[in-house]
């Protein structure tokens, strides 16, 4: 009976402290009240136990309501207040996570209880403090990342999205994400988002759409699902990079691409793009396929070092790496066709920093024709300048043949046979005439013959005096001396002797004209009129130098003297074309020339070649 009294007050929804005061009080009550049945029941006579019984009832209730006063007033300080306050502070601890339960100064189970749930709540307020921080984070990162971000439902609405979507697309309640990004009225096909809701799985794609303003957009879409706790997709976070720059520059980049192949392809020069490594042709132009005759497959891949004849390619190969310009050099075509080109070289980036050189050809196989014309000119006036010094030479030898002749008509006239010994003399001094004659014309056939464009190790020291063997007689008729300082064992030289020779003619020429217009301004003697020639070397060039004590040339007119039809001599004298001559020969054999003079006192001309590589 007393337990299910106690089992209906526990489940009754009664104060705590109500039910700890009737679970003690009711007891108390009933065994008062037990007491007194059994002290009535001892009483004979009912009528005197009546007044007993209640004058002390009344004591007994007195007693008992005062005992309940105390056991509750005990109660609700020690066990109703503790734990309403506990109640209170959990409570602020669930709703703000920030709040304290206040002091519980007991020393009992109910102050251990308070204590437990402090400790708990300040585990608690931690964990909320942290939450809150991370949140706090986060959605700043959300606000603040420099990409769109969007939160889209099944039905394609925007439940969330940043700051940076906002600045740029147009934003209001249950706006689909396809009208926001693309202003338009269907869903994207195909849909990332959709395919992630039906997947549960990222998928990306690259988008294009329109800003607010109107302007072109484009982006790259990573579409990822958010699951329920119960593993359901329940929204699709897109994350897209905008990529409307990188666009623009792409498009940029292939106009710049079409602009570079048309200007490229249609300029009016061979350009080569080779490989800086091993000079593999990577492109080539139009140009360059029709001065090769080659196609651009045929071309691309192939060792730009083929079109050099065979013995040239290793010195040209280092040339090229080198970015050494390379001037009137063979390069041979398709069948085996020749032409005469200058390659320009320079250094270049390509795609993915690949070093390349970008060699520009030109043709001059005309007007290297054109300029052996003038050459050939420029020889055949100098042959006839030298006509009466080649006549003189010839005359010695003819006379002494003319001689030789007469004194055997003499003899077989006179019938008087000449003795061995005379026959043998006479014989030895006509051949010698005979092969003194041959060496002039033959001289003079090798001189006026035009040059091949090869070249070939040359002495200079050599070809200086096979020019005055030339030339030594137009200066013996004029009186004029020649000092040779000639040095010895000098290193050969990478030139045609031939053309090198017109130089030092041209250079003996003007010498010879320079001294004849001073003695004509002022008395000379023999001794004043000289050309001096030296030689010299050091560990890179071959130096060689032609001075004259002629009339000079004007300091202002010294830059001039090498451009062509330009001259000092008076009209009809020269054709101002022997310097500008040897100037273009000089250069094609990769060396220097310039003039030193004051006028008056004569002009020297200073010539550099390098040396033959190993000499």
């Amino acid at each position: 009976m007393f337990s299910v009294l106690l089992n209906f007050i526990r489940k009754a929804r009664l104060p705590l402290l109500v039910k700890i005061i009737l679970c003690t009080g009711i007891p108390f009550i009933l065994a008062v009240c037990l007491i007194f049945v059994v002290h009535y029941s001892q009483y004979a006579d009912r009528s005197l136990a009546w007044p007993f019984v209640l004058k002390n009832v009344g004591y007994l209730l007195g007693t008992v309501l005062i005992f309940i006063g105390l056991v509750y007033a005990a109660l609700f300080k020690l066990v109703h207040l503790p734990i309403r306050s506990m109640i209170a502070g959990i409570g602020k601890i669930g709703a703000e996570g920030g709040a304290s339960l206040g002091t519980v100064d007991q020393n009992d189970e109910l102050g251990e209880l308070a204590k437990a749930i402090q400790q708990v709540g300040e585990k608690v307020r931690a964990k909320h403090a942290a939450l809150s921080e991370q949140r706090e984070i986060y959605w700043g990162v959300f606000e603040a990342a420099p990409c769109i971000i969007t939160v889209q439902n099944k039905d394609f609405e925007l439940i969330r999205y940043n700051k940076y979507f906002a600045d740029h697309f147009p934003v209001r309640k249950g706006i689909h994400c396809h009208e926001a990004y693309k202003n338009q009225p269907y869903k994207c096909e195909p849909c990332p988002v959709e395919k992630t809701f039906e997947e549960g799985l990222p998928h990306f794609s690259e988008e294009s759409g329109f800003y607010k303003d109107g302007s072109r957009a484009h982006w790259i879409v990573n579409a990822s699902p958010m699951f329920d706790r119960e593993g359901k997709v329940v929204a699709a976070v897109s994350v897209s990079l905008d990529i409307t720059a990188r666009k623009k520059l792409e498009e940029d980049l292939k106009k710049s691409e079409r602009k570079y192949n048309a200007v490229f392809n249609n300029i009016p020069r061979a350009l080569f793009l080779l490989n800086r490594e091993d000079l593999t042709i990577i492109d080539c132009n139009r140009s360059a396929t029709s001065m090769y005759g080659y196609t651009t497959g045929e071309m691309i891949g192939r060792n730009f070092t083929d079109f050099f004849s065979e013995t040239d390619r290793e010195d040209r190969h280092s040339h090229i790496q080198e970015l050494q310009s390379i001037h009137r050099v063979r390069h041979l075509g398709q069948g085996g066709r020749s032409f005469y080109a200058d390659i320009i070289l320079t250094d270049s980036d390509y795609q993915a920093g690949l070093k390349v050189i970008l060699a520009m050809v030109i043709d001059v196989t005309e007007l290297i024709e054109a300029e052996q014309q003038v050459i050939q000119a420029n020889k055949m006036a100098t042959l006839g300048e030298m006509a009466t010094g080649v006549a003189h030479e010839l005359n010695q030898p003819l006379s002494v043949i003319q001689m030789v002749s007469s004194f055997f008509v003499r003899k077989l006239d006179q019938g008087d046979l000449p003795d061995r010994g005379t026959l043998s003399d006479v014989s030895s001094k006509l051949r010698s005439n005979v092969e003194r004659a041959s060496k002039i014309i033959n001289h003079m056939r090798e001189f006026g013959r035009k040059s091949a464009l090869e070249v070939e190790s040359v002495q200079i020291n050599d070809v200086i005096l096979k020019s005055l063997d030339f030339f030594s007689q137009q200066l013996r008729l004029r009186n004029i001396e020649v000092i040779l300082e000639l040095k010895e064992e000098v290193p050969s030289i990478q030139a045609d002797p031939n053309r090198l020779e017109q130089v030092f003619i041209n250079l003996l020429t003007n010498a010879r004209d320079a001294i004849e217009e001073k003695s004509l301004q002022e008395p000379m003697s023999e001794g004043e009129k000289r050309i001096t020639i030296r030689t010299r070397f050091n560990r890179r060039y071959v130096f060689a130098e032609v001075c004259d004590s002629g009339i000079g040339i004007p300091k202002e007119l010294t830059h001039k003297v090498f451009e062509p039809f330009f001259t000092t001599k008076t009209v009809g004298k020269g054709t101002g074309l022997g310097l500008s001559i040897s100037y273009r020969i000089i250069s094609d054999f990769g060396g220097t020339i310039h003039a030193v003079s004051k006028e008056g006192q004569g002009a020297c001309f200073d010539i550099r070649f390098p040396r033959t590589t190993g000499t």
